[in-house]
């Protein structure tokens, strides 16, 4: 028996969430609500199953905590101006879009949706993808043999700038996922911290999500 690569509790959730992701397009828009909590459920056990091999990278301290708020803040700004320059027909795909005040007619379970939704944006989200991308791909692609060996901070600028492709092709808003990928490896670069990134990156969600709410932009969630 081969023991399961040790890259694998890295890249499982991410699979998993695109994977749901995908499906979500080939249902009814009316499942939606239901089939995003789904999502989020399962997408959270495998979060909980795979911390085992890097829940220590998320070590760190309050000033970790006050960076990655700020650069979050940051974050946000610089990827509405990047998504708003990007030229409309150039978009890589586009979002659910989906608006629970107009789909969601009764309180209480667009609550329940909204308090879901925000759940697996600001906390579910930021966790699987900087663990995939900033811990894991960023030094898989610096060395493909040793990256489980290099410091968090040992990639590469080819590294960098090959997930920063790799993140933007996977995002409709292409423009704003490069420069967000650039800000991110520069804040692990120099706070030597996944947990900056990762609260940097709750904090550009919950903030968008709350710009999406207060403006009615649902094309952005």
């Amino acid at each position: 028996m081969t023991n399961k690569p040790n890259w694998l509790p890295y890249a499982a959730p991410m699979v998993l969430f695109l994977v749901l992701t995908t499906l979500e397009g080939y249902l009814p828009r009316s499942s939606y609500p239901v089939v995003y909590c789904i999502k989020a459920v399962l997408v959270l056990i495998a979060l909980i199953v795979c911390s085992r091999a890097w829940k220590g990278e998320l070590r760190g301290d309050g000033k970790a905590v006050a960076i990655g708020t700020v650069t979050g803040l940051l974050g946000l700004g610089l990827w509405l101006v990047l998504e708003r320059i990007q030229p409309a027909g150039l978009a890589l795909g586009k979002r659910t879009a989906y608006n629970p005040f107009e789909a969601i007619p009764d309180p209480t379970l667009r609550t329940v949706f909204l308090t879901m939704r925000f759940i697996g944006l600001a906390l579910l989200v930021p966790v699987l993808e900087e663990v995939f991308w900033r811990s894991f791909l960023l030094r898989y692609c610096t060395n493909q043999e040793k990256w489980s060996e290099l410091p968090l901070t040992a990639f590469s600028l080819p590294a960098a700038a090959m997930v920063a492709g790799m993140f933007g092709v996977a995002h409709p808003e292409w423009l704003a996922a490069l420069g967000y990928a650039a800000l991110m490896a520069g804040l692990l670069r120099i706070t030597k911290s996944l947990l900056a990134c990762v609260v940097a990156h709750g904090v550009t969600n919950a903030a968008l999500g709350a710009y999406v709410l207060m403006t009615g932009n649902w094309r952005l969630w």
